[in-house]
C-alpha cells in the first residue's frame, strides 16, 4: 500500500505538468545554453530565459537578479560565505546575525565561520512560539551589522516571519536582509523588490517542483565573492554547465504556483485545521507547537509528551509518511535545534511530530490519518501502561 504522505516540509512530489516540462527538456529540448554556435545551443539558452519570467514574476525581482543553483543550501552558502568573503578581501571581518531557529544550511555556516574566526556572530532568539523580537532586531541592526540571516517561515513548526518588517528595519540601518524562503516560495505572498530584501534563497522540490536546483536571488547593489571558479557561467558567482531540466523545472513550478497558490493554500489550511481537530478529540494530552496565527496552511507540528515519537514513527512508517523534524537532520540521534531554541520541555520535544500538508493531500487521506495516529498512540499507551 502506497503510504499517505504528510511530509511535504521535507520535499514535494513533482506536479506531473512540470515533470513533463523536465523531460521534454532531458530529451527533445536537450543543449548546452552556454553552446553558441548552433542553434541547439540557441534553444537552451532561450529556454533558460523563458525559465527565468515566472520566477521573477512569483517572488518580484528582476530575471536578471537570479542566480541558479543547486537548491537552498547551495544558495544561503553562496550568499553567507560570498558577502564573507567579499568584506574579507577588503580587510573586514564580517558581522552577521541569525535567529536559533534557522536551518543548519544557516546555523551551521555561520558558527563555522566564527569557529574560524571569519565573522562575529549573534543568535537571535526566539520564545516558545518561535517568535521573533522585531525590538530586539531593531537594536543589532542599529548597533552595526553585515548581514541578517531571518528565514521566511520555519521548517519545522511552521512559524511565518514578517518578512517585510524584517526588510524595513535592516534597510533603515544599511544591513543586507539574507530571507531564506525554501518553505516560503509559492506558499506565500513575497516581494523581493518590493520590500528590500537584498538576497533570497528557495528551493524547487518545495515548491512541486523537481530536486536538485533552486536559485538565489541578490539584489543589484549586493557584492559578492563566488565560492567556485569555472567557466564564469552566471556573471562568475556560480560557474558551470547549467542545469537545463532542473531550472527549465523550477520555471514551471513557478508558473505553477502563481496561477494556483492562493487557491492550494486556502483548501490545505482547511484540511490542516480539520486533522488538528480530529487529532485533538481523539489524542488526550496533545499539543500543537508553534504560532498557529501565523503559520503555513501545510503546516500541523504536534507534540505527545507521553509518548517517544521514534515509536510513533516505527509503528506508521508504512501506512503513513511523517517525521519527527528536519528532513537535513536524518540519522542524527539529537533534540531537534528549533524545538530546544524555543525552550520547551524535554517531555514535548520528544514526542514532537511534524506533519506536512500539499497539493496532494486529500480529504480522505486526512480522515485516514488521523484514524491511524490515534489507533497507533492507543496501541503505545496500552504497552507502556502493561509494562
Amino acid at each position: 500500500m502506497t503510504p499517505i504522505y504528510l511530509d511535504y516540509h521535507a520535499t514535494t512530489p513533482t506536479d506531473p505538468r512540470v515533470a513533463a516540462r523536465v523531460q521534454a527538456a532531458m530529451t527533445a529540448e536537450f543543449g548546452n545554453a552556454s553552446s553558441v554556435d548552433h542553434e541547439v545551443g540557441d534553444r537552451a539558452a532561450t529556454a533558460i530565459k523563458t525559465a527565468r519570467q515566472p520566477i521573477a514574476t512569483l517572488l518580484h525581482c528582476r530575471p536578471r537578479d537570479i542566480l541558479f543553483t543547486a537548491g537552498a543550501t547551495e544558495s544561503l552558502n553562496l550568499a553567507i560565505q560570498g558577502k564573507v568573503n567579499h568584506l574579507a578581501s577588503q580587510g573586514k571581518i564580517a558581522r552577521v546575525a541569525c535567529t536559533t531557529v534557522e536551518h543548519d544550511a544557516v546555523l551551521a555556516t555561520g558558527r563555522a565561520l566564527a569557529q574560524q574566526g571569519r565573522i562575529e556572530l549573534t543568535e537571535i532568539p526566539v520564545n516558545n512560539r518561535a517568535q521573533l523580537d522585531l525590538g530586539e532586531i531593531e537594536t543589532l541592526c542599529a548597533a552595526g551589522l553585515d548581514l541578517l540571516c531571518v528565514m521566511a517561515a520555519n521548517n519545522e513548526v511552521g512559524t511565518v516571519y514578517p518578512v517585510r518588517e524584517i526588510a524595513a528595519i535592516a534597510n533603515r540601518h544599511g544591513v543586507a536582509y539574507l530571507c531564506d524562503a525554501a518553505q516560503a516560495v509559492g506558499k506565500i505572498p513575497l516581494d523581493f523588490d518590493g520590500w528590500g530584501v537584498a538576497l533570497l534563497a528557495c528551493s524547487a522540490h518545495k515548491l512541486y517542483g523537481p530536486q536538485g536546483v533552486g536559485a538565489l536571488i541578490v539584489r543589484r547593489d549586493q557584492q559578492l565573492a563566488p565560492l567556485f571558479y569555472g567557466g564564469g557561467q552566471q556573471q562568475g558567482l556560480r560557474p558551470g554547465t547549467l542545469n537545463l531540466p532542473g531550472i527549465v523545472g523550477l520555471g514551471e513550478a513557478c508558473r505553477w504556483r502563481l496561477a494556483e497558490m492562493a487557491q492550494d493554500e486556502a483548501r490545505i489550511a482547511q484540511q490542516r485545521d480539520r486533522l488538528q481537530t480530529l487529532l485533538q478529540a481523539r489524542i488526550p494530552g496533545l499539543q500543537v507547537n508553534g504560532d498557529r496565527d501565523h503559520c503555513l496552511a501545510g503546516n500541523l507540528h504536534i507534540s505527545i509528551p507521553d509518548i517517544p515519537n521514534s515509536a510513533v514513527t516505527a509503528r506508521l512508517r508504512h501506512p503513513l509518511a511523517i517525521s519527527t523534524g528536519s528532513a537535513c537532520a536524518s540519522g542524527v540521534e539529537m533534540p531537534s535545534h528549533v524545538l530546544r531554541a524555543m525552550h520547551l520541555p524535554d517531555a514535548t520535544i520528544e514526542g514532537a511530530l511534524r506533519l506536512g500538508l500539499g497539493k496532494f493531500t486529500t480529504d480522505a487521506e486526512i480522515d485516514r490519518a488521523a484514524d491511524l495516529l490515534a489507533a497507533a498512540v492507543s496501541q503505545i499507551r496500552a504497552v507502556l501502561q502493561s509494562a
